[in-house]
């Protein structure tokens, strides 16, 4: 693991804190509690046996996180990277477990939820959210208490809901190079005693760095972004809490830029594109949610959740394949579902549980253009499941906590797909059903060996059903669809705190075995919208992730976050009974990652606060496609260094708050790779270079 933090900015940053602590010599402050709903109930972070990365919204503004793609710069062992059509569809993988295509047919290896609702597909996954009050991601598989079972772990996004009887207003502008734009704008307003409405709008645009030589929209790997949330909350008493919900998101980003090049080539990051670009066009994603959820406190013991949603998706993807041809992706889906949950604690707290019901249903239609040739889908699936947990703590041993968690999950699954004009081997449409099950449980062995220090065992068991490919190599190989894959997790943790809550270290252990995993593989090395999967025999991921937080003054904060990753596949047999093995590799999965934080106040001044923080990510270099027919492919290890200065408080308004900040990120103007594929003889996809900007925010 390389130890290069940085050779200039945050090495000079560190040195000033450090010598400022030195010089106050003053006794740190305790570091925050963030509160959590991962496992239904609010928690602190620092108690639940769970590996778990959680951010507020203090927390994303600091590290310039303003959507999922921007998270993996935050927590160890996350990988998002843009899917090649469109980088508002992302491929998310946690622990070296993810999806990589974006089809309608298959479901996401790491789910993603709104405030406890599912988010199907993962098109359109990068929108902005109006109105955020923090993420938390937790790492391995999740089978007992969420929505949709999954294999490689969950992201919660949870919103601000509205306060009763307040008024609030916040706005904040940013400006930044390559005519970034971003506006966000929040009202909460109190209708009555009982009832309060906030408002959220959100707007992002920025050029791409590379212009378009040729015709049609003026740079590649534009964004130009839109969300509206309205949120309105009923308590008539204290036991009840009713909020229903309505968020859009408007997208209309242009694709990246494909640079030709080979697998062990010196491609640099260009400024222009080709001139043979022809009439490129931007995407359109429309997503749109309706949510009601309703908490009734039933007694001091009980609580009865209800969540109700309704979403709709349809997603237009156009992209310039190095100009030998274009893809176009023009999908439609539209999900439903509900979910009731029972929360509650007996035997004098002894025992804490929560059970729950979940229905899920979603359709959808669409056409992949590919040159000459068209794909036309259609979908119905539907996914049912009881779940539940427990936690007993014996009265005799208020130390010890056992948990276990017990999940019964049936899917339904159809599609079909109709190829024009028939392809080569005569067979021009397909038609798939099936139905799946599966019992996924869990045991987690808690024990508190002092105030500061948690230490627990865990095993835990997550499921992703089965499904059809709609690139496949043949309508045939559609009909044939592929089975569930299934991942068993053994995880060992501690949560720790020193020197009276100054520094909190947290540490965990796996091993992860996985079976049938579901393998996109590219069939076709000249044809995007090939490529086969198939259900992969059995692989081995072992890994470790270390947190360490440290509140060294009242002024300085430290962290540094670290994660590795050792995924291989132990056997994979092909259709005809041989052993391929050495054919595939793990995609998103670099050995080594971490992030380090410094959080300096650095002064109080007559005109208004000064902060300062400094974020330095690393990872090393990661594969980037499975199948190792065609060698090797991978991006290279980078790292990138932000910061921001901060000027907050800043005196002389009649009322609120106000702040500035300037900012950077990628300081060090690296050139790195987040796609390396071999199509076509090989391209490359960079990620952005240095830019710069001014955040000002007001609240009220």
């Amino acid at each position: 693991m390389p130890l290069q933090l940085s050779k200039t900015l945050l090495a000079r940053s560190l040195t000033l804190a450090l010598s400022g602590a030195l010089a106050h010599n003053a006794v740190g402050a305790a570091l925050e509690e963030i509160v959590v709903t991962a496992q239904k109930n609010e928690e602190m972070a620092q108690t639940i046996p769970i590996s778990l990365v959680a951010m507020d919204a203090g927390n994303l503004e600091k590290q310039g996180v303003t959507n999922l793609g921007e998270l993996p710069h935050s927590v160890p062992n996350l990988q998002i990277t843009p899917a090649p059509s469109n980088a508002a569809s992302l491929r998310v993988y946690i622990r070296g477990v993810g999806n990589f295509d974006d089809q309608l047919t298959q479901d996401p290896s790491v789910a993603v939820y709104t405030d406890g609702v599912y988010v199907g597909r993962s098109q359109g996954l990068a929108s902005e959210v109006a109105d955020i009050e923090r993420i938390e991601v937790l790492r391995g598989p999740q089978g007992t208490l969420y929505g949709r079972n999954a294999t490689g772990g969950a992201i919660n996004f949870i919103t601000k809901a509205p306060e009763i009887g307040a008024w609030g207003f916040s706005q904040s502008f940013t400006v930044g190079s390559y005519d970034e734009f971003r506006s966000r704008t929040m009202i909460n307003m109190p209708l009555t005693d009982t009832v309060a409405l906030r408002l959220s709008y959100a707007h992002a645009e920025k050029d791409g760095f590379v212009k378009n030589e040729g015709t049609g929209a003026d740079t590649f790997g534009s964004k130009d972004r839109q969300a509206i949330r309205a949120d309105l909350r009923w308590q008539p008493n204290e036991q009840w809490d009713v909020r229903y919900s309505y968020d859009q998101s408007d997208i209309e980003d242009t694709a990246m830029y494909f640079v030709p090049g080979s697998m062990h080539g010196n491609e640099s990051r260009p400024s222009k594109s080709r001139t043979n670009v022809n009439n490129f066009q931007p995407s359109d994603i429309q997503v749109r949610g309706h949510q009601l959820t309703a908490n009734w406190e039933v007694s001091d013991d009980l609580a009865i959740k209800s969540i109700t949603s309704y979403r709709t998706l349809d997603n237009y993807d156009y992209q310039d394949y190095l100009g030998f041809f274009v893809v176009e992706d023009d999908l439609h889906q539209k999900q439903w579902s509900q979910e009731l949950q029972a929360v509650g604690s007996a035997f004098g707290d002894q025992l804490q549980y929560i059970a729950g019901l979940y229905y899920f249903e979603e359709s959808g239609d669409g056409v992949i253009k590919s040159g000459a040739e068209l794909r036309d889908i259609d979908i119905k699936n539907s996914a049912a499941a009881v779940f539940g947990q427990a936690t007993y703590t014996p009265a005799a041993l208020n130390q010890l906590h056992v948990t276990v968690g017990l999940r019964e999950s049936k899917d339904k699954r159809k599609a079909s797909l109709l190829i024009t004009p028939t392809p080569a081997d005569g067979i021009s449409s397909g038609k798939g059903d099936k139905d799946f099950s599966n019992f996924s449980p869990s045991l987690t062995v808690a024990y508190d060996v002092s105030e500061e220090i948690n230490a627990y065992a865990k095993v835990s068991r997550g499921y992703k059903s089965g499904g059809f490919n709609v690139r496949p190599s043949s309508a045939a190989r559609f009909s044939e669809g592929f089975g569930p894959e299934k991942l068993t997790s053994y995880e060992i943790g501690a949560k720790t705190q020193w020197w009276d809550n100054r520094i909190r270290l947290n540490t965990a252990v796996f091993r992860a075995k996985y079976e049938d995993i579901q393998i996109n593989t590219q069939s076709d090395p000249n044809n995007a919208a090939i490529a086969d999967i198939l259900n992969a025999g059995k692989a081995t991921i072992d890994g470790v992730e270390v947190e360490m937080t440290a509140a060294l003054t009242d002024q300085l904060t430290f962290g540094l976050n670290y994660g590795y990753l050792d995924a291989h596949y132990d056997k994979i047999i092909n259709a005809a009974g041989a052993d391929v093995t050495r054919d595939f590799i793990f995609v998103n999965a670099p050995h080594n990652s971490y992030i380090a934080n410094i959080d300096y106040d650095i002064a109080s001044t007559p005109i208004g606060d000064l902060r300062a923080n400094v974020n330095y990510s690393w990872q090393d270099d990661q594969f980037t496609t499975t199948s190792t027919k065609q060698g090797k492919w991978s991006a290279d290890s980078y790292g990138l260094l932000n910061a921001r200065l901060t000027l907050a408080d800043i005196p002389g308004l009649p009322a609120g708050k106000l702040r500035v900040s300037v900012w950077g990120k990628n300081l060090e103007d690296k050139e790195y790779s987040v796609i390396h594929a071999p199509l076509f003889g090989g391209y490359r996809v960079f990620g952005d270079p240095r830019s710069v900007g001014v955040d000002l925010v007001y609240e009220y």
